[in-house]
C-alpha cells in the first residue's frame, strides 16, 4: 500500500513538473490558450451556469427542494432512491454541470441523504444543461439548434437509463431516514458566494485542462488513442483526444469539422464529460464518499450509450 501511494505521488509530482517546464519553454502559446480557455468559460458557461446555480442552491438551503419532493417517494422508492433524487435530476439537468454533484453534496451534508444514496444519485445527477448543449453547442458551434435538442435529448436518455439501471441492481431492502441540519447563517449571501465560487472554479478547471489539452496534443502524448481513432476518422482525432481532457475544447474543434460521426463524438464528450469535468464534480462526489473509479466508469458507459443512441442520426 505505501509503495503505491508514494507511486501515485511520485507520478504526480512527474506529471506537474513536465506541464510546468512545457508552459515554461512556451509561455507565448500557452498562456494564450489559458486566456482563450477563460474566453471560452466567459461565453459558453457562465451565463448558462451562474444564474440557475444561484437558484439551485436557495431551493436546496431553504428545503423548498426536499419538500416539493415527498410527492415523489413512491416513485422513487422503487428504484431505491431517496425522495430528493427527482429533484436533484431535474436540478442538474436544467442547470449542467458541476450544479447536479453540488446538490448532492449538499443534500449529503444537509443530513438528507447517506453516502449509499449518494453514490447512486452521482450516476443520475451528473448532467450537462440545456443552455450549454442546445445554445453553445448547437447554435454557436453547430450552428443548428436541432442539432443541439438531438444531443439533449440523447444525453438525458442515456443519464437517465444508465442511473436508473444502476440505482435498481444497488437498490437495497433496508430503509433509511435522515433528518435535515438545521440551518443558521445568511442564506441568500451563503447562495450566491456558493455560487459564485462554484462557477469561479468551474472557469479555472477549463482554463487549466485547456492548456493541459493542448500540451498533451503538442508532444503527441495520445498518440496510441490518435492513431486508434484514426482508424475510424483521422480528421476526429485531435478533436476527441482534447475532449477527454477539456470537453468544451473537444466539442469546439470537432463542430467545425465535416466529419459524419462528429455528431455521435460530441454527445459522447458531453455525457463523459473529460478530465476537467470529472474532476469539478468529483470534487464535490468526494465529499458525499463516491468513489473515484466507480464514478468514471459510470460516465464512460454513458457516454458510450450517447454515442450509441446518436449513430443512426448520421448523415
Amino acid at each position: 500500500m505505501k509503495k503505491f501511494r508514494f507511486f501515485k505521488f511520485a507520478l504526480l509530482c512527474a506529471v506537474l513538473a513536465f506541464l510546468s517546464w512545457a508552459f515554461i519553454i512556451y509561455p507565448e502559446r500557452y498562456i494564450t490558450r489559458c486566456f482563450e480557455g477563460f474566453i471560452m468559460w466567459a461565453e459558453c458557461v457562465l451565463p448558462s451556469l451562474f444564474p440557475l446555480m444561484v437558484i439551485t442552491l436557495i431551493f436546496i438551503k431553504t428545503g423548498i427542494a426536499e419538500k416539493a419532493s415527498l410527492p415523489l417517494k413512491r416513485v422513487t422508492g422503487i428504484f431505491g432512491l431517496p425522495p430528493a433524487s427527482a429533484v436533484c435530476f431535474i436540478i442538474s439537468l436544467c442547470s449542467g454541470y458541476p450544479a447536479g454533484a453540488k446538490a448532492v453534496s449538499e443534500f449529503y451534508g444537509n443530513g438528507c441523504i447517506g453516502a449509499s444514496d449518494a453514490k447512486k444519485l452521482s450516476a443520475l445527477c451528473s448532467t450537462s444543461g440545456p443552455l450549454f448543449i442546445i445554445g453553445s453547442v448547437g447554435v454557436k458551434m453547430l450552428g443548428d439548434k436541432s442539432a443541439g435538442w438531438l444531443l439533449l435529448l440523447a444525453h438525458a436518455v442515456s443519464v437517465l437509463a444508465t442511473g436508473l439501471i444502476i440505482s435498481l441492481v444497488l437498490k437495497r431492502g433496508e430503509k433509511h431516514e435522515y433528518v435535515r441540519k438545521p440551518y443558521s447563517g445568511n442564506i441568500l449571501y451563503d447562495c450566491f458566494y456558493g455560487a459564485v465560487v462554484s462557477v469561479a472554479v468551474a472557469g479555472g478547471f477549463i482554463a487549466f485542462f485547456c492548456v493541459t489539452a493542448q500540451i498533451v496534443c503538442d508532444f503527441r502524448l495520445l498518440y496510441p488513442l490518435e492513431l486508434l481513432i484514426g482508424l475510424i476518422d483521422p480528421s476526429l482525432a485531435k478533436g476527441v483526444c482534447t475532449g477527454l481532457i477539456e470537453a468544451t475544447a473537444g466539442c469546439r474543434e470537432l463542430s467545425a469539422l465535416t466529419a459524419k460521426l462528429k455528431l455521435p463524438f460530441i454527445g459522447f464528450l458531453i455525457t463523459f464529460g473529460g478530465i476537467s469535468i470529472l474532476l469539478q464534480q468529483l470534487s464535490y462526489f468526494m465529499q458525499a464518499k463516491v468513489n473515484v473509479l466507480y464514478f468514471t466508469a459510470v460516465k464512460f458507459i454513458q457516454g458510450a450509450v450517447c454515442f450509441l443512441i446518436l449513430l443512426p442520426f448520421v448523415q
